[in-house]
C-alpha cells in the first residue's frame, strides 16, 4: 500500500466517542481525519435532546485535559449530588451521598447534541481534519496500513482506521470484526418531566418488574426519564393521552417526587447487549458502541466509550516509542484491547445481571433482592467500590 499522503489515524464516526477520541489521538501529536456521514445540528438550548448522559468523574477529567469541558460546563451540565437506589417490591434503599465520598458531585447530567456540538468545535485547532458528509463503502487493508473507499469515490489511507460509528459500525463489518447479540426484548422510553416537588439534585432509579425507572436532574424541578419497559408495554405507553402517561408514569415512580408531568415529546430506543469477539483486526480498531453496547441501567454506555479513549490515549502516547516500540505498533494496539475487552466485558454481563435480577416478579428474588440493597448500603467498603467502579476513579 502506497505510504504518500498517508495519515495516522482516521476515525470513522464523528459522535461523542469518535470527535473525543479524535482530539485525545491528536493531543498525543498523531495526524488524524474523522469521516462521518451526517453532520450534526447546532446545538439549541431551547430544544433540549432527549438523549443525556449520566457523565462520570474520569471522563470530566478526561475533557478537561482535552480543553473542552469549560465550554460544555458554560452550555448546559447538571451536576448531581446523590444516586438513590430503591426496589418497587420493598427493602432499604441504596444511596450513595457525594458528601459521603468526599466530593462536591457524583457526576454530571448532559445532552447528547451538547457535547457533539463543542467536540466538534474544538477540531480545527486541534488539526483534525473532517470529512463530512461522508460515507464509507469499502476498505482494503495489509501490514503497514489501511485505504478507506467513501462512496463518492474518494480514497484515504491510514496507517491505523478506528471503527466509532456505533452499534451498527459499517467498518467494524468490513474488517470482519464479528459481534455477540442479546435482545432484552425492551425498550427504554424517553423524555422531560417537571415534578411537583424539587428532585434534591439526585438521580433516582426505582427497579420495577418490567424494568429500572430512572430519573436524572437536569433542573430544580425537571428530570430526564429513562423508563425501560417489554417491547409492547413501551408502545403502549408511547401511544398514551399526556394526562394518562402522566398518571402512570407518577405511580411507576412510587410518587416520590409528587405528580410528575411531561415536559417534552417521547421517544423509545431498543435494548440490547451487544460485544464484538475482539476489538483489533489487522490495522483496525473498534471503540464505543461499535465495540460494545450495554444496558443503560447503570447509565455507564458512553463512560465505557470514554475509556476506551482514554486508555487509548495512554497507550500510543509519545512516549510508547522511548520503550522501543512505534506509537502505532500491533502490540500497543493489542495490549489495549485486552485491557479494555476485559473492563467492558465484566461491565456488561454485570449490568445483565442486575437487569436480570430485578427486572421480574419471581417471588424468591423479590424477598432477596430488597435486603441486598438495604445491606449494600450500610457497608461503606462495598459502596466505595460500587462507586469508584462507575465513576472510574
Amino acid at each position: 500500500m502506497s505510504r504518500r499522503a498517508r495519515t495516522d489515524v482516521v476515525i470513522v464516526g464523528g459522535g461523542v466517542v469518535g470527535a473525543t477520541c479524535a482530539l485525545a489521538l491528536a493531543d498525543a501529536g498523531l495526524s488524524v481525519v474523522v469521516v462521518e456521514c451526517h453532520e450534526p445540528p447546532p446545538w439549541q438550548a431551547a430544544q433540549p435532546d432527549l438523549r443525556v448522559f449520566a457523565f462520570a468523574a474520569d471522563n470530566v477529567q478526561l475533557l478537561q485535559r482535552l480543553g473542552v469541558w469549560e465550554s460544555i460546563a458554560r452550555g448546559r451540565a447538571h451536576p448531581y449530588r446523590r444516586m438513590q437506589v430503591w426496589d418497587a417490591a420493598g427493602g432499604d434503599d441504596l444511596l450513595f451521598d457525594a458528601d459521603r465520598f468526599g466530593r462536591s458531585e457524583l457526576g454530571w447530567i448532559i445532552e447528547n447534541g451538547l457535547l457533539v456540538d463543542r467536540l466538534w468545535a474544538a477540531l480545527p485547532a486541534a488539526g483534525v481534519e473532517v470529512h463530512c458528509p461522508a460515507r464509507v463503502e469499502g476498505m482494503e487493508q495489509d501490514e503497514h496500513g489501511v485505504r478507506l473507499r467513501m462512496q463518492d469515490g474518494r480514497r484515504i489511507e491510514a496507517t491505523l482506521a478506528i471503527a466509532a460509528d456505533g452499534a451498527e459500525s459499517t467498518l467494524r463489518q468490513l474488517a470482519g470484526i464479528e459481534v455477540d447479540r442479546h435482545d432484552y426484548l425492551q425498550r427504554g422510553v424517553v423524555a422531560y418531566v417537571d415534578s411537583a416537588l424539587p428532585n434534591q439534585a439526585t438521580a433516582w432509579q426505582r427497579f420495577l418488574p418490567g424494568g429500572p425507572l430512572a430519573l436524572l436532574p437536569v433542573a430544580e424541578k425537571r428530570s430526564s426519564i429513562v423508563w425501560t419497559l417489554p417491547e409492547d408495554e413501551a408502545q403502549r405507553v408511547l401511544q398514551l393521552e399526556e394526562a394518562a402517561f402522566n398518571r402512570e408514569l407518577t405511580r411507576a415512580f412510587g410518587g416520590r417526587l409528587g405528580e410528575l408531568q411531561l415536559a417534552s415529546s417521547r421517544a423509545a430506543f431498543p435494548l440490547r447487549r451487544q460485544l464484538a469477539r475482539h476489538y483489533v483486526a489487522g490495522r483496525v480498531l473498534a471503540l464505543g458502541d461499535a465495540a460494545h453496547v450495554v444496558h443503560p441501567l447503570a447509565g455507564q454506555g458512553v463512560n465505557l466509550g470514554l475509556r476506551d479513549v482514554a486508555a487509548l490515549q495512554r497507550w500510543l502516547a509519545p512516549s510508547a516509542q522511548r520503550r522501543g516500540q512505534p506509537q502505532l505498533s500491533p502490540q500497543r494496539l493489542q495490549r489495549w484491547a485486552r485491557e479494555r475487552r476485559s473492563d467492558n466485558t465484566i461491565a456488561a454481563y454485570s449490568f445483565d445481571g442486575i437487569n436480570r435480577l430485578f427486572s421480574n416478579d419471581e417471588l424468591h428474588l423479590t424477598l432477596a433482592r430488597g435486603r441486598v440493597l438495604g445491606c449494600t448500603g450500610k457497608l461503606s467498603p462495598l459502596l466505595q467500590l460500587f462507586w469508584k467502579r462507575a465513576a472510574g476513579v
